[in-house]
């Protein structure tokens, strides 16, 4: 298994890293320093703390060079840290204010700039609201479930990576899921279907 994942290129390089060859891990940052980052937007919805975040991911990875295993991908250890953090500081937040402000700012600075034939005013505010039920919904979600719905939805990740990440059977992965959509349904059933995919692609679109 290890010698499997000692194939991957980044997984050769954090190799080379836990022998203490510093280059390779200016590269490793070089090459996923803005996914991690954007993956930590989508997760803290806040551009300055994703970068403060993304240091600390960093950070953690090359303090941990010594212990490090290819017990799977590096981009895999990679979203593990990378989550744990996340979530983590938005417990610690959560705790604190007693809720998860949303970032609304995406939506309210763009200006309007409408020619004929493009949706009316009206229309694209309805549009935009709908979007933002969707994405207040999913914040509310319990930590586990918002980290899969995010890998699964917005990263595109399949159930193999995702259960890897988050440390979990594919079975268990699958009710994980089951359980966030069946909530995300009934927070949502207000919305008409179609309503609720299209706030679904737009949010997906904005994450």
């Amino acid at each position: 298994m290890a010698v499997q994942f000692a194939l991957d290129p980044d997984t050769a390089l954090m190799l080379k890293v836990s022998e203490g060859d510093a280059p390779s891990f200016g590269l490793l940052l070089q090459r996923h320093r803005v996914s991690v980052v954007k993956h930590l937007h989508r997760l803290v919805r806040n551009h300055a703390i994703a970068e403060e975040l993304a240091q600390e991911v960093f950070i953690r990875i090359y303090r941990s060079r010594s212990k490090y295993r290819p017990d799977a991908k590096f981009t895999t250890w990679l979203f593990r840290i990378t989550m744990n953090i996340a979530l983590n500081w938005r417990r610690d937040t959560r705790r604190e204010a007693g809720f998860v402000r949303l970032d609304r700012d995406l939506q309210g600075t763009r200006k309007l700039q409408l020619s004929d034939g493009e949706p009316r005013a009206d229309e694209i505010l309805a549009h935009s609201q709908r979007a933002e039920e969707v994405r207040a919904a999913i914040e509310t979600l319990p930590p586990k479930q918002l980290a899969a719905v995010l890998m699964h939805k917005y990263e595109g990740m399949d159930y193999t990576e995702i259960a890897e990440v988050l440390g979990c059977s594919i079975p268990a992965l699958k009710s994980l899921l089951f359980r966030a959509y069946e909530t995300l349904r009934r927070r949502l059933a207000h919305l008409a279907p179609a309503s609720v995919a299209e706030a679904t692609r737009k949010t997906a679109a904005a994450l």
